[in-house]
């Protein structure tokens, strides 16, 4: 059985040549491109572009729209159920002030016992 030989430079520039130039013939011998074809799938391809950009956009306005819905039932509810501020106290000098602290001690104090 014979030894495998390996190719030589001018062997390898002679292959890389032929496979050039046959592709460059199948390249030539390729139908020109139909003008018809290529504007038709130009104009298929924006009406896709502009459906899903249309698309984007009412999801994006439905997003905003649930939170706009979100935040008003939100401010809603804490307005039902803010609690009204207790009246304005009179302020208390400093003798009320140690009477009251006196009488929660001696509550305190009362229900330890």
């Amino acid at each position: 059985m014979a030894a495998y030989k390996e190719p030589s430079f001018q062997e390898r520039t002679a292959l890389a040549r032929q496979t050039r130039a046959k592709a460059l013939k199948q390249l030539a011998e390729r139908p020109a491109v139909d003008e018809a074809v290529v504007a038709q799938r130009q104009a298929a391809r924006i009406a896709r572009e502009a459906a899903e950009a249309e698309k984007r956009a009412a999801r994006k306005a439905a997003i905003l729209q649930a939170k706009a819905d979100k935040l008003a039932a939100a401010a809603a509810a804490a307005a039902a159920a803010a609690v009204p501020a207790p009246p304005e106290k009179p302020a208390l000098s400093e003798a009320e002030r140690k009477a009251a602290r006196d009488e929660r001690y001696a509550a305190r104090k009362q229900r330890k016992r």
